[in-house]
């Protein structure tokens, strides 16, 4: 009997809303968790900060990357849609399973930190806010809630740029392996650069699903910054905008410049067999 045709799976919107949700899960467990330590715990600094939000993000991609090419992002969403043919059908469907996936961790971590952080800051108050969602100054420097949509611009507008750098299969990426492991110490890289105007949320649903799960868990200012001006705004409006910028830049100024190949298809990660392709037919 001749061997049967094995037709590989194609996951449909909801697998892939699956992969978005258990992706960006696994970012915020490691993100929010990783604050609660140092904030209530006082275990670790800013680099170990900056480090698990990076290594957060590796394993997400890593979760994700294969079913649904692991946004994480309604941002990168977004200008994947706006550049890159992604199917605009998909778009809200990507950003509330991202949103709901960083809720649903920000919930645990609130769990499960709910003895430290009651010792720390009782009241629930600005103090350990940020634990969850950002601040402008990180709650402490005179930065202004506009000083941090300029920040969140220019943030997230690096993370498009150098992310579509890294996976365009025109350029010369990293190899599938290794990809998830780069994106994640551009993550490091931006946090430990651009951590002090605005906590570098870069990401509307990291920013407003703890936020909302904060709200509802007690925290009754988790809308607002230590002025009291309503802020929950800037962590989504500054990083989509910084996404088209930084893609839109991207596409001015390197992938225009590329050599022409088969068409990508929206989300996929640079894989070696492509590379490989990619190198023989350039012998050839």
């Amino acid at each position: 009997m001749a061997e049967r045709l094995r037709i590989p799976k194609v996951p449909g919107t909801i697998g892939e809303m699956a992969a978005e949700f258990a992706g960006t899960l696994i970012l915020i467990l490691f993100g929010c968790g990783v604050v609660a330590q140092v904030v209530g715990g006082e275990l670790g600094d800013h680099d170990s900060i900056a480090w698990s939000w990076g290594l957060g993000v590796t394993l997400g991609v890593f979760v994700a990357g294969r079913v649904s090419g692991a946004h994480l992002n309604p941002a990168v969403t977004i200008a994947l849609a706006v550049f890159k043919g992604f199917s605009w059908r998909k778009v809200p469907a990507f950003i509330g399973a991202q949103t709901a996936g960083a809720f649903v961790a920000a919930l645990l971590v609130r769990w499960n930190y709910t003895e430290v952080l009651a010792k720390v800051d009782p009241g629930n108050t600005i103090k350990t806010q940020g634990v969850f969602s950002t601040l402008p100054g990180n709650g402490v420097y005179p930065v202004s809630e506009w000083g941090a949509f300029r920040d969140q611009i220019i943030g997230t507008a690096i993370l498009l740029f150098v992310i579509l750098a890294l996976t365009d299969l025109r350029n010369n990426p990293p190899l599938a392996n290794l990809a998830p492991f780069i994106i994640g110490l551009l993550v490091v890289a931006i946090g430990m650069a651009w951590g002090t105007d605005a906590g570098y949320a870069i990401n509307p649903a990291r920013d407003f699903g703890p936020r909302l799960a904060s709200y509802l868990t007690g925290y009754e200012t988790a809308w607002s910054d230590q002025y009291g001006n309503l802020y929950f705004w800037v962590p989504i409006i500054a990083p989509i905008l910084g996404a088209l910028i930084g893609a839109g830049l991207y596409g001015l100024l390197i992938g225009r410049f590329l050599p022409d190949a088969d068409p990508q298809q929206p989300g996929d990660l640079p894989s070696a067999d492509a590379r490989d392709t990619r190198a023989s037919e350039k012998i050839a």
